[in-house]
Parts: C-alpha cells; structure tokens; sequence
C-alpha cells in the first residue's frame, strides 16, 4: 500500500468504523488481481517452455495419446483428481483420449472449463526453432505431416498454468473446478465422444462452462467477446451420383454422372440465394468432386463432398432437405438408373457455438476490470466451426462462453493494417503466436474468470 493509502486510511479510520471496513474491503477486493499477475508471472518462463515442447510434438485427431498423458501427469501433480481415457466414438478403432480434472474446494458452483489436446494435419513452414517436424498416418491410413496451426498447444499450456493458479488460489473460490483436455476438436468429434463416455453422469455436471482459442486477428494483450451465436454449425456432407459407365466415343450408351454432378454444383448455389431469408446466415459449400480414372472412360459415379454452415437449427434442415431434393431432381431429369438413386450421407456435424449472454456480459466486466477496457473488444461472430457448444447440452441448458485471446505481434498487426498485406490465419502453415504475452492474457483471463464465477 503507498503512502496515499495509508494517510487515507488512518483519515477514514479516525472518522468512522464503517468507512473503515469499506474501504479495507475495496483494498482486498483489488488484491486477487494482483495476486494472479504474480502468480502468472511466476510461471510464464516455464509455461513458455512448455508451449515449445508441445508445438514441437503435434498429434492428430484421435492419436493424442503422448498429449493427454501428459497433460493428465501435470494436473495430477498439482492435485487434481485425473481420469484419463474419456471419451467413445462412433468408431471403435478411435481411442478415447480425454482427460477429467475435479478439484472439490467446499460447497460451491461447478464450473468446467476446457482445452484441446489434437493437432492439424498440415505441415509447417513458419521456420521456427521449435517448428514441428512430426508426420503421421491419417485415418484413412495415409502419411500426412502434423503441426499444431491452430494454437491448441498454446490452449494447454495456458490451462496448466489456470490449473496451477487456481490449485495455488483454494482460499479465494469455493465450488468444484472441472478441466477438461478434449481430443478431436478438429474433427468435431471429440465433445460428442466425451459425453457419450458419460461426461455428465460419472462427473460433477457443471453449472457453467467455459472456453478460449487464441486468435489471429487480435493483438496479443487483448481480449475479444461475442455474445450470443459467436460460431456456426458445421455440417459436412456426402452426395453420391450413380450413372451408367462407358467409352467415352460413345456417351449415347452411358448415363453421365459428371454431367449430373456438375449440374448439382450449379444448382445448389440457388439454396442460399433463393431457398431461406437473407437474414439468415449460411453457406453451401462444394469442397471436393471425385469421378472417373482415365481421360476416355464415363465413370459410374461421381461424389460430392459439401460443408454446410449455418447459426440456426431450422435453416440446417432445409438445407439438407434441398439437398436432397435437388440430387434426385437432377437424377431424374438426366435419366440416371432409377434403382440408384442419388445418396446424401451427413458424415460429420457440430452445433453452433452460443454464448450465453448474461455470463458474457459478467465476463465482460470482469475482464475490464483485469485488463483494461481498451484492450477487451467485441468481435463479430464467424461462420467457422468448434464443437464447445455440445459441452452447453441441448436448448443451451448449460450456459457457456467462448472468448477470444489475442495471439498477434502488435508491431506485426500494426503493419499489416498499414499496407493491407493480411497475417497468417489460424489453420495457416505460416500462423505463429507470440507466446508469452498470449499464454500470459489466456492464463489471467481465464483466471480471472474462475475467481468471479467461484468467488
């Protein structure tokens, strides 16, 4: 306390008792604040370091097994009660690869609060001296190169550093903090696998979850929030067209499904301009067709593979519906074989992310008061996807949020905005964050947020 305070202090305590306690509540209420800087600037070389081994050893989707076991010894260490192995797919040849963290401190809300553990498979050029060199195999078994392009490497090291605070900070919050690491966030998959692994039932059910991911388009220092629909839904789509084969000198024998399928791409474009209301958000997008082996041969068939994005539930359905409709529509007018028909196979699917907006607002203030109100912005929400918002369980009974830390070089996004030249996006083989003053704005942040829900 300076020298100010004190003189202010013995002023109040001479006039009234009252004022007294007061103002000593208004001291301590200031200290956790500075309490969790100290803390966090205690650890940041370490968390640092941290963050530098794990971006050098990237694991796919369902392959997070050195990740999760390490993560799981690390929050064991400090305490927590770890479960490891949680999750169950669709697929039984996929490892569940999740970890529970519980830490009981008394009576009290219970708060979840999560990472991702996978990686990407893309290969990375940023030239770092910690850059991942890791290949893998695939699922469909084929060699591919890893690298955590997406930050979730600087999501755990951040939330073994929350874990650290928060063990170390017992006596400020009362309740139960649940961590999870999720596996397959990059496939969507790995939420779904958790809760169908009785996420809920053999842990204590959160009132509250919460969520960040680093972000390429805020400085780092900063802290970006999106109250209600931040991310959409993401659906991916499979769409088989099955025709008749044959020479290609002789395409009057054959029913062409290429023709078909190219006819479809051009036809689904009419979905989101003149199937739903334009205030709507959605996109239909035809990421990859694959047909025929050879210059001279008209294939039997020809597949599709779609993403569809969209914020509302309704709108997902008619979409599908019209994909339905308008495949066999063209099968039919093309003179396809009636006895195989067109196939439309949802083969991945992620609820939109929803941020709660009465804890946004919360979080919002808390936030202010932790970093300052010119470092906390609103950012618009995305038509990206991540699979959170399943933890928030049907009709959002469980409210969650997702924030936004920023990752970005000021200098680097300073001149970026000076000559147009955009930065690397996440995802990018180029995408690098800056990792102390990111995981230093994760850890308080996250922190920080904790304390007031727990408090």
């Amino acid at each position: 306390m300076d020298s100010r305070n004190c003189r202010t202090l013995a002023l109040i305590a001479g006039r009234s008792g009252v004022a007294l306690m007061l103002w000593t509540a208004v001291l301590l209420a200031q200290q956790p604040a500075a309490t969790v800087a100290a803390l966090v600037n205690g650890q940041i070389d370490g968390l640092v370091a941290t963050y530098k081994t794990l971006h050098a050893a990237p694991e796919l989707s369902h392959q997070e097994a050195q990740t999760s076991a390490f993560f799981a010894g690390a929050l064991r260490a400090m305490g927590y009660d770890v479960t490891e192995r949680v999750g169950k797919y669709d697929n039984p040849a996929w490892t569940g690869y999740g970890v529970v963290a519980v830490l009981k401190n008394g009576a009290g809300p219970v708060v979840l609060i999560r990472t991702e553990l996978d990686a990407l498979p893309v290969e990375e050029q940023t030239g770092l001296p910690y850059a991942s060199h890791v290949t893998a195999k695939s699922d469909a078994g084929l060699p591919v190169n890893v690298g955590h392009m997406c930050g979730h490497d600087i999501h755990i090291a951040s939330m073994l550093g929350t874990a650290k605070d928060l063990a170390t900070l017992k006596s400020q919050w009362h309740g139960t903090l649940v961590i999870i690491g999720q596996p397959a966030e990059e496939t969507i998959n790995g939420a779904k696998a958790m809760l169908a692994d009785g996420l809920y039932a053999r842990f204590p059910k959160p009132e509250v979850a919460l969520a960040l991911h680093d972000s390429a388009d805020l400085e780092a220092g900063k802290i970006g929030m999106t109250s209600g629909y931040m991310l959409a839904s993401a659906t991916s789509v499979d769409i088989v067209m099955r025709g008749v084969s044959a020479h290609g000198s002789k395409p009057e024998v054959s029913k062409d499904p290429v023709v078909a399928a190219a006819e479809l791409v051009v036809a689904l474009q009419t979905i989101v301009s003149r199937e739903k209301s334009p205030f709507d958000p959605a996109v239909v997008t035809v990421g990859s067709i694959q047909a025929g082996t050879k210059n001279n041969i008209i294939p039997d068939q020809a597949k599709l593979q779609l993403s569809i994005r969209t914020y509302d539930e309704g709108v997902r359905q008619r979409i599908l519906a019209s994909l339905e409709r308008m495949a066999k529509g063209i099968a039919l007018t093309d003179g396809l074989p009636p006895d195989q028909p067109p196939t439309v196979t949802v083969t991945e699917y992620t609820t939109a992310t929803y941020n709660d907006p009465a804890l946004t607002e919360r979080l919002h203030n808390v936030f202010v008061q932790t970093f300052g109100a010119a470092n906390v912005v609103t950012m618009p929400r995305e038509m990206a996807s991540e699979d959170f918002g399943f933890f928030g369980l049907d009709g959002h009974q469980i409210p969650i949020v997702d924030f936004r830390v920023g990752a970005v070089d000021p200098a680097k996004m300073a001149e970026s905005q000076r000559t147009g030249v955009p930065l690397p996006s996440l995802h990018s083989s180029l995408f690098a964050p800056l990792p102390k003053p990111t995981i230093t704005g994760a850890v308080t942040a996250m922190t920080a947020a904790v304390l007031d829900l727990m408090k």
